[in-house]
């Protein structure tokens, strides 16, 4: 018998096999404005409710991947959560604008694909989906032998949410004497897996299941711990009081992405100190020797997004935020006059 796409590296069937794990996890994210199902071309969301709503919308959207978390979940042999990670991790970056989620289509790539492990990603999206109110309307599988080493897997979202256009957030009205706020992580989300396993795994040679005294679960599952979605805390401050800047902190620290947003005659002082650094961070810079510079430019260190508010509403801040069972957060700083900049002290 001669050639064929499967003996090649690519096996149809097992991508059909893998759309029926997560038809029905997917349908249960859908909102009545998305026309159609499964199997499309496109997608179809009806805009009708949008332009009742809204006087005049605005699109946001953001494309973004897990990056090399991927690796410890291969390592685990767990796939339920990265799914989680890429949603909540698109919400965050779109809510620093003001936008409420509409919309996710993933894209997964892999060598060879596995439909059970490809179910779990889904479904993990799916979840996160349904908990912040998105609706996952498709997404494309591929399988690509030769681009791909085996084992491999690739994890990309692409989102789509609505701000009105009188009340985005891009941080214009920061002034001197606003105040930080800064809403705690749980981990790394998604951000300097490279360097995490570089000093963990290459070398230090930890088990992916190391127990470790400085950690409350095992290593894997510390590493492995799902981004956390803000969109549910900022969106119930929104309703009732104003944010004037926000940052997701993701790949280069409370400096890179707070500087994002200021005026170019303000600086924002950040005082180390006032929030708890997660034990992960303590650990990946005592065992590699990593200069404080790097774990702030690398990682989170503890402090998931950061918002800008006045003076005034410090107290009506904290009083929606404790509301929120489990979410921590910290006054962790100050604005003042300067040149755009961002200085940790």
């Amino acid at each position: 018998m001669g050639a064929t796409y499967k003996k090649a590296g690519v096996d149809i069937e097992a991508g059909e096999k893998a759309v029926s794990k997560i038809k029905d996890a997917v349908k249960k994210t859908q909102a009545k404005a998305v026309m159609g199902g499964i199997g499309g071309f496109g997608a179809l969301y009806d805009l009708n409710k949008i332009r009742a709503d809204y006087k005049e919308p605005v699109l946001v959207q953001s494309i973004d991947g897990v990056g090399t978390k991927v690796k410890i979940a291969q390592m685990l042999d767990r796939w339920d959560t990265i799914g989680q990670d890429i949603v909540a991790h698109s919400c965050n970056d779109i809510l620093c604008q003001g936008a409420q989620p509409l919309t996710f289509l993933d894209y997964i790539a892999t060598a060879k694909l596995d439909p059970d492990k490809m179910a779990d990603i889904v479904k993990g999206m799916a979840k996160e989906c349904q908990a912040g109110g998105v609706s996952l309307v498709g997404g494309e599988t591929a399988e690509m032998p030769g681009v791909y080493s085996e084992g491999e897997w690739d994890v990309v979202g692409t989102i789509t949410g609505v701000v009105e256009k009188e009340n985005i957030i891009d941080g214009s009205d920061i002034k001197e004497g606003d105040l930080i706020i800064g809403l705690g992580s749980n981990g790394l989300h998604t951000n300097g897996y490279s360097l995490a396993r570089h000093v963990l795994f290459d070398q230090k040679k930890y088990s992916i299941i190391e127990k470790i005294d400085t950690l409350k679960e095992n290593l894997g599952e510390t590493l492995l711990k799902p981004h956390l979605n803000y969109v549910k805390p900022v969106q119930a401050i929104l309703e009732k009081w104003p944010i004037k800047g926000m940052a997701h902190i993701t790949g280069g620290g409370l400096e890179g992405n707070l500087s994002r947003v200021l005026p170019k005659n303000i600086d924002v002082e950040i005082e180390k100190g006032t929030w708890e650094v997660l034990p992960i961070f303590n650990l990946i810079q005592k065992d590699g020797d990593v200069p404080e510079e790097d774990m702030y430019k690398t990682f989170n260190m503890g402090v998931g997004m950061v918002l800008v508010v006045s003076p005034e509403d410090e107290g009506n801040v904290e009083n929606v935020l404790s509301q929120f069972k489990g979410l921590k957060y910290n006054w962790i700083g100050k604005v003042k006059k300067g040149f755009g900049k961002v200085i940790l002290t």
